[in-house]
């Protein structure tokens, strides 16, 4: 049977003068090898003394709200009386960051060769995002670094993938959604946002990873390229 041309084409990204907008942990790091598993453990030990329950009611909070609100301190902000400000210092401090980052190969130069506009949009606090970005030597690279405590409102906390929060963000960056290019690991924010009419591109090369049949290392099922992403890429390279 043959196969259709636009069926086997690469899916191309068109527009004008891109703006970039980064995800930070599992984009333009590989957060799975250590520091992923480092926040999970200090959120849970978080959760556990702030709220003094046993750690299986802990790791279900984090996990459930994480997947219900896209972060886990904005369920924990509405439903239990613990301190937001506390909790992102606690859990994202880490002394040996440098130790704990594992990232692409000349990470620096493929994002400074991207044109246009560059601007990292991230669920974390901004002291660990930008302590990430330092490591990897790109701080500059990006005009605008957006944290949790930026997309914050009158009301409450926000968080990717909330869509009025990035509207207001996008408007006060002066930048247009038609222009906006995702580049993000997380297909949930990604599916959410494509439905403003942003292009998406879903990079896979740091997801988590398990043995297959002969010890090697495979891909979790779920990662072919969903309808609502432009591009599925394992390496920034390919950007």
């Amino acid at each position: 049977m043959r196969t259709s041309t636009s069926r086997r084409r690469r899916p191309h990204i068109a527009g004008g003068k891109p703006v970039w907008l980064f995800d930070l942990d599992n984009t333009l790091h590989h957060a799975s090898h250590a520091i992923f598993p480092a926040i999970n453990q200090a959120m849970t030990q978080y959760i556990i003394d702030a709220l003094q329950v046993e750690r299986a009611e802990a790791n279900r909070l984090r996990i459930g709200y994480t997947q219900r609100y896209g972060a886990a301190l904005l369920g924990l902000t509405r439903h239990h009386p613990l301190d937001p400000n506390d909790f992102l210092k606690v859990v994202h401090t880490f002394p040996d960051l440098g130790e704990m980052i594992r990232h692409e190969r000349g990470v620096a130069r493929l994002v400074a060769a991207l044109p246009g506009r560059k601007i990292v949009l991230t669920n974390a606090p901004e002291a660990y995002a930008r302590a990430v970005l330092a490591e990897l030597r790109i701080e500059r690279q990006f005009e605008r670094v957006i944290t949790i405590e930026h997309m914050r409102d009158r009301q409450r906390w926000r968080a990717k993938p909330d869509h009025a929060m990035l509207r207001k963000t996008m408007r006060s960056a002066h930048v247009s959604l038609k222009d906006v290019i995702l580049v993000e690991d997380t297909r949930s924010h990604l599916k959410n946002y494509r439905r403003l009419g942003i292009r998406t591109v879903w990079i896979t090369g740091h997801l988590p990873r398990r043995p297959n049949a002969d010890g090697n290392e495979t891909r979790l099922p779920g990662t072919g390229r969903p309808h609502y992403v432009d591009r599925s890429i394992r390496s920034l390279k390919s950007l």
